[in-house]
């Protein structure tokens, strides 16, 4: 008899069949351990999970010990520690800077084709040297994209009396910033000029929406058909999605129809309507078509360079994949390579079964080399920073006369915002910014707590990806899906918090003016208590 238990176990991954005896190689234990002294250093398990934080590696053998177990990569820490076990989750900034040896500045060039990658560092590397800095490490994602690194030991002990160990994440995120404005001008020319439009139009690349005049949603693309009975007699005709491979009926004479036509048409999801069927009764709406269109524009194309290539890899205990650590995604090694290897670099050069003797990632800095890139960062960061943001840490806000507070978000916000443990943290950013934005939240206050959330998660989202969603949520404004969504499932929540709440809106924007109608500053506990015990509404 067969065990059913097979049937739900998945084959195993070209990685996971590798990781064994590729970790057994003892040139790369020792590449890998070498560099991984003094750095949280944990192990990803087919990227289920992590093994728990802190860990750090004792002795090579920890790698492929941790290998037979099931771990298919390694990542470590940009920071440097006298100890990376004794790092505690409430330790305050200075204890962390007590027993912080230092940190490297590594850029993790993020892009969604290699060839992108290429550019950026290519152009990074260039702005490395044109600020006097020689040596530096470089190596391949394991992806689509590279790793470099400049060593701690390249940067001055202090700078105008602050401790450059002390400034982290600060001064690596200025670093960061200034080289991204320098080079992002003639990357976007490079990364323009490796198509053409009408082929970026053609992969959708292209920046140019149309959004719903009904409610003001982006649309999409669908195929619209136009179908014509046969019959002489008859002479029917409809539109519709149907596909081509399923029969349309004539509804008059029941003859199989046949496709005339077919056209692509703006089609709004949340409206279950084509714009061209808007279009045919805008004074139902009580308006006009209203659509959007970007013109062409090198630095608006690409979905802007700044999300296809993401050089902000900065944040504290943040971990990257350690060099000769396999990739999940494609089995590949993240070998350490020369700066006259990159332009010709092809991903099956990463081939673990193929790759020769690992080179350290390390390089031998001179003492004090970068030190003009950090003080060039730094009066570039004076005029550049933006003034620090108001601290809010639940306080009130005050929105076209109504008190909002912290506890009055619905439930689902409160709990998403404690932190995510598992999977849907994209899903659960993009319901709270929804969330946030139609409330409209100061964008600072919106920033700061979309942040503080992303450190609470099991594995912080990438900076770049944060920052595009923040943007993109606060010029493209959307209600929260309605409650009856099955999204709200992933996070526990079955039924709305009260009776006939449709909205998580609706929620806060009901509790605010029952405070502002009771005329007294809030006291949640007591009258959410009273509202429940007269309603008894559904528990979540």
């Amino acid at each position: 008899m067969q065990d059913p238990t097979n049937k739900e176990k998945e084959p195993p991954k070209k990685v996971q069949l590798i990781a064994p005896s590729y970790y057994q190689r003892k040139d790369i234990q020792k590449a890998m351990f070498e560099f991984c002294k003094h750095r949280e250093t944990v192990a990803n398990f087919n990227n289920k999970f992590f093994a728990k934080r802190p860990d750090a590696l004792d002795y090579p053998t920890d790698i492929p010990n941790a290998a037979k177990q099931g771990a298919t990569s390694f990542h470590c820490s940009e920071e440097i520690w006298e100890n990376p076990l004794d790092i505690n989750t409430d330790m305050t900034p200075d204890q962390y800077n007590e027993i912080k040896i230092g940190w490297d500045l590594l850029i993790d060039i993020d892009s969604p084709f290699l060839d992108y990658g290429k550019i950026a560092a290519r152009l990074l590397i260039n702005e490395f040297e044109r600020h006097g800095i020689k040596n530096y490490g470089i190596k391949f994602s394991g992806s689509k994209g590279f790793h470099i690194l400049i060593p701690f030991k390249a940067f001055p002990k202090e700078v105008q009396g602050e401790q450059t160990k002390d400034n982290f994440p600060e001064w690596p995120r200025l670093i960061a910033g200034y080289l991204f404005e320098r080079i992002k001008g003639p990357m976007n020319d490079e990364i323009l000029g490796l198509t053409d439009r009408d082929k970026l139009k053609e992969s959708g690349e292209l920046v140019s929406e149309n959004f719903c005049p009904k409610c003001g949603n982006p649309t999409i693309k669908r195929k619209n058909y136009k179908y014509k009975c046969p019959d002489i007699r008859c002479k029917s005709e409809l539109e519709g999605f149907t596909k081509k491979r399923v029969a349309m009926l004539c509804p008059s004479c029941n003859a199989k129809m046949e496709i005339v036509n077919e056209r692509e048409i703006d089609f709004c999801e949340n409206c279950k309507i084509s714009t061209a069927q808007i279009e045919a009764s805008t004074s139902n709406y009580g308006g006009s078509i209203r659509e959007r269109k970007i013109e062409f524009k090198k630095e608006d194309t690409i979905k802007s360079t700044e999300d296809s290539v993401d050089i902000v890899l900065v944040s504290p205990r943040h971990l990257f994949r350690a060099p000769y650590s396999l990739h999940e995604k494609t089995a590949f090694s993240s070998i350490v390579i020369s700066k006259d290897q990159i332009e010709n670099f092809k991903p099956s050069d990463a081939d673990p079964l193929k790759i020769g003797e690992p080179k350290s990632f390390m390089p031998e800095s001179e003492e004090g080399e970068a030190r003009e890139l950090l003080l060039q960062a730094l009066d570039w960061g004076r005029i550049n920073k933006p003034e620090k943001t108001k601290k809010y840490d639940g306080a009130a806000i005050d929105l076209q006369g109504l008190t909002i507070t912290e506890e009055m978000y619905p439930p689902v916000i409160k709990k998403i915002l404690k932190g995510i443990k598992d999977d849907g943290r994209k899903r659960a950013l993009s319901l709270v910014l929804s969330f946030f934005t139609s409330l409209e939240m100061p964008e600072d206050f919106i920033d700061e707590k979309i942040r503080e959330w992303n450190k609470k998660n099991y594995h912080p989202l990438k900076e770049g990806y944060i920052r595009s969603q923040i943007m993109w949520h606060i010029k493209n404004k959307r209600m929260p899906p309605n409650y009856d969504k099955p999204v709200y499932k992933e996070f526990g929540i079955r039924q709305p918090p009260e009776p006939g709440i449709k909205n998580p809106i609706n929620y806060t924007i009901r509790i605010a003016f029952r405070f502002k109608n009771k005329g007294k500053k809030p006291n949640y506990k007591k009258d959410n208590q009273n509202d429940q015990d007269k309603k008894k509404g559904p528990e979540i």
